[in-house]
């Protein structure tokens, strides 16, 4: 019985079997780890479909029993009860099954660089991107991952008006993948002297990290130019020419970087910034032809979007996409951002299994 088109996963997990029997299978070890990782995920979905298999059994055999005119009653009410629950079961394990048959977003496991930046609202605006940059490093601790800090431009009251920093760890993206779009918060500002609520926002842009070889950039493509650094960072940031601009030409994205005192160093990350820049652009553009299809439900993560309202005065924490509302808000800005992840990542989970049919 071909469930779900079980019959490719057959095929294909045959084909990983040849392969891992083969002698040098070991030999390029990344390779090697991403088969063993795929055999493993197909493994578990053809181990659902013998459950289902053995379900649909059990309940043709209960549904035989009620067929027969001379079984008796007891034995039919069993019958029925058996079958009633077996088709609750072969829901449960569909529903499982699809989960399982989902491919997995090939960029979850990456590093992510992310970006966040002072919206509108002033000042306030840039204390408001600095909370939110210490709540994501609070999230981050709790997870054990790396923070590496690429570039970042502070106000004078201590906000910030723009950071970006590389987050290395397990799964990073996977569960940061949600955050790109435009935060606005309501609240009464330091700024404030009537007690007055003030509206503002907060930009944030997360993107997978890219490697070189996601990315091919000829060096003909590149404008690199050399600066001495300003702003905070030390006498010998202000005193020396390592700050560094990059333009890439053909989309004409600039990327500059000033932190460190090593004009090496400052190139390295900037490189790095564009090459993720110009992998999200080259996956937006090839997921732009299903935008007018469908619509995912945890919103497109365009950087225009509103998607979530910081309440402070009401405590109140609303993600719109999902239309998900919390009221742990100090809770949150500490970096508790589980039960608002899972959410997301649920209703992502609902949607794929929606486009499976």
């Amino acid at each position: 019985m071909d469930i779900f088109g079980i019959d490719k996963f057959r095929e294909r997990y045959s084909e990983l079997e040849e392969k891992i029997e083969q002698p040098d299978f070991y030999a390029d070890r990344r390779a090697a780890a991403a088969i063993l990782k795929e055999h493993q995920k197909i493994g578990a979905i053809l181990a659902k479909q013998q459950q289902i298999e053995k379900v649909l059994a059990d309940v043709d055999s209960s549904r035989a029993v009620l067929a027969e005119v001379a079984a008796e009653a007891e034995l039919k009410a069993l019958a029925r009860e058996e079958m009633e629950n077996g088709q609750i079961l072969l829901e449960q394990l569909r529903q499982e099954m699809l989960i399982l048959m989902i491919p997995p977003d090939p960029s979850d496991s990456r590093n992510t660089v992310f970006e966040i930046r002072a919206g509108t609202g002033g000042e306030e605006a840039s204390l408001f991107a600095a909370d939110l940059c210490r709540m994501y490093t609070k999230f981050a601790e709790s997870r054990a991952w790396k923070i590496e800090i690429m570039s970042t431009s502070v106000s004078d009251m201590g906000g910030i008006r723009e950071v970006i920093f590389l987050i290395s760890g397990e799964d990073v993206y996977k569960f940061l993948k949600f955050e790109s779009g435009v935060h606005r918060v309501q609240r009464v500002p330091a700024t404030e002297a009537n007690g007055r609520i003030h509206t503002s926002a907060a930009t944030i842009a997360v993107l997978p990290e890219a490697e070189e070889v996601d990315i091919t950039i000829a060096p003909d493509e590149l404008e690199i130019s050399v600066c001495r650094a300003s702003g905070p960072g030390g006498q010998g940031v202000n005193t020396t020419d390592s700050a560094i601009q990059i333009m890439h030409k053909p989309s004409g994205m600039i990327v500059c970087c000033a932190d460190e005192r090593s004009q090496q160093k400052n190139k390295n990350k900037a490189m790095k910034i564009l090459r993720s820049r110009l992998l999200r652009q080259k996956e937006e553009e090839e997921h732009a032809k299903y935008a007018e299809t469908r619509k995912n439900q945890v919103g497109s993560g365009d950087r225009s979007e509103r998607i979530r309202t910081y309440n402070f005065p009401q405590n109140r924490l609303t993600d719109h996409r999902i239309g998900l509302t919390l009221h742990n808000l100090p809770q949150i800005m500490e970096g508790d951002l589980g039960e608002l992840i899972e959410a997301l990542q649920k209703a992502e989970l609902a949607a794929k299994i929606e486009e499976l049919g």
